[in-house]
């Protein structure tokens, strides 16, 4: 499976409208490639706050619609990356939105850890409660949305569910680039699964952002990375890799804490 991670720039300055327009056009050009991924909010800005409320559509508004003819154009299955969702009852959420080749809207999934401290995403837009799993030809996505890297069992949840491929979709700042080169490689290692971890570019609303997208094996080796700038990676994926790694090095049948534990999450 060919796959395209497109790190967009997100800077000041630039319209929601123009910004999608451009960003169909790069899913365009990703027409050879399988997959094609987008990063967190690239629409308004992870860390642009104050345009959350302006910004919020639904799940099948402007964004959506840009997104459908390009998957469809491209003949690509497109992680969207992620919007600010105005749901019915006028709650916002951080929602990814992932499109079939013919441009269909397929799976959708609500950040569940909410980056802010109190502050920002934290208080301005509600927690999503399922975990979600897409399939697609020779592999399972496991949806997660930037903060939720920190949070190991949110993964250890999504490989349970059969995911083979971690989608790290995420607006992560540079001052925290080393976290978020060590918690990919940690994430891909613990779950035997491929991790895509696409950040975006640029600068909004004072923070400069991480870029440095990458993708991580089974094992734990970086396949690619980019540098802070907007680029698009281009991989390569072996979907018999994630079962060769876990049978050669069966440390998940090794697993003991979590397990039958009542309550515990399913996709």
């Amino acid at each position: 499976m060919r796959a395209s991670l497109i790190q967009m720039a997100v800077n000041e300055g630039e319209s929601a409208d123009s910004r999608r327009s451009r960003a169909g056009a790069l899913v365009r050009e990703q027409s050879g490639s399988d997959l094609v991924v987008l990063p967190e909010l690239w629409p308004v800005g992870a860390f642009d706050y104050q345009r959350f409320e302006a910004e919020a559509e639904p799940v099948d508004g402007p964004t959506c619609a840009e997104l459908s003819k390009a998957a469809r154009d491209a003949g690509v299955w497109l992680h969207g990356g992620s919007i600010v969702e105005r749901a019915p009852d006028g709650r916002m959420y951080n929602t990814t939105l992932v499109l079939d080749p013919a441009g269909e809207l397929v799976a959708t999934y609500r950040k569940i850890h909410r980056f802010g401290f109190d502050e920002g995403e934290a208080v301005m837009m509600g927690a999503g409660t399922d975990l979600v799993t897409v399939p697609v030809p020779d592999l399972t996505l496991g949806l997660t949305t930037c903060y939720d890297l920190r949070f190991p069992e949110l993964y250890r949840g999504l490989v349970d569910a059969g995911a083979t491929a971690l989608v790290v979709s995420a607006g992560w700042p540079a001052r925290r680039r080393a976290h978020w080169r060590l918690l990919a490689q940690a994430r891909a290692v613990e779950n035997q699964a491929y991790v895509l971890a696409l950040a975006c570019a640029g600068e909004h609303a004072g923070v400069e952002l991480a870029g440095h997208s990458m993708v991580v094996d089974p094992w734990g080796e970086v396949l690619a990375e980019a540098g802070p700038d907007e680029e698009v990676l281009v991989v390569d994926l072996d979907p018999a890799k994630v079962a060769d790694t876990r049978e050669q090095f069966p440390a998940l049948k090794d697993r003991v804490l979590g397990l039958g534990v009542p309550g515990r999450p399913r996709a």
